[in-house]
């Protein structure tokens, strides 16, 4: 009689992982890290409770595999998106900037606004923080591909700054003043070092004004 029966469908883990890792970011983009639950995660998910326990024991656990997959997911968008520009000009590069900043304040922005929850979690949470490292080393990696290392940290640094101000404001930078700080800081300037100072010379340095 049992070898009449259906076999009975073994779930895959690992679709189970990310379908919860997926409605966690659905959960951050609708309720904000505050209203992150397993509850509300499972119930976006359509999972039992016990299966979001199961495989993430803490709502910090939820965070972080959250923060990793939205790393894995821009790293590869910024990959794609320079294998297409082999080269580009300065004036180029600010232009492209621009557009994709001005995304991330209209048709993006709720994506956007969950990367940017995520990253911020890492100021309380020590443990996400290496992670949070990787959004920095990946958008400067990429701009090391068109301008020399100094420039490369200050545009990331600007394209932060303006990102944060665009989605915290009530009203976001206009796309001629997002493309005018660009190209200030892309532009290359022969006054200024092209390099940034080593660990050890940052070390040296404190050391001095002790």
């Amino acid at each position: 009689m049992a070898a009449n029966q259906p076999a009975r469908r073994r779930r895959d883990p690992q679709r189970r992982i990310t379908e919860i890792v997926e409605a966690t970011e659905r959960v951050i983009a609708a309720r904000g890290i505050e209203g992150l639950t397993h509850r509300a995660v499972a119930e976006e998910a359509g999972v039992p409770l016990g299966a979001t326990t199961y495989h993430f024991a803490t709502k910090d656990d939820l965070i972080e595999a959250a923060l990793r997959r939205a790393h894995e997911r821009y790293a590869a968008a910024l990959e794609e998106w320079a294998a297409q520009r082999p080269t580009l000009t300065t004036n180029q590069l600010s232009v492209l900037l621009t557009d994709a900043l001005m995304g991330c304040f209209g048709p993006n922005r709720d994506y956007e606004v969950v990367e940017l929850e995520l990253y911020v979690a890492a100021v309380r949470r020590p443990a996400l923080r290496a992670i949070a490292d990787r959004y920095t080393e990946t958008t400067t990696g990429l701009l090391l591909r068109y301008v020399d290392p100094a420039t490369a940290h200050a545009a990331t640094a600007a394209m932060n700054g303006l990102t944060l101000r665009g989605l915290a404001s009530s009203q976001h930078p206009g796309r001629d003043e997002v493309e005018a700080v660009l190209t200030r800081v892309l532009t290359p300037n022969p006054a200024l070092p092209a390099t940034l100072p080593t660990a050890a010379e940052n070390q040296a340095t404190a050391r001095h004004g002790q």
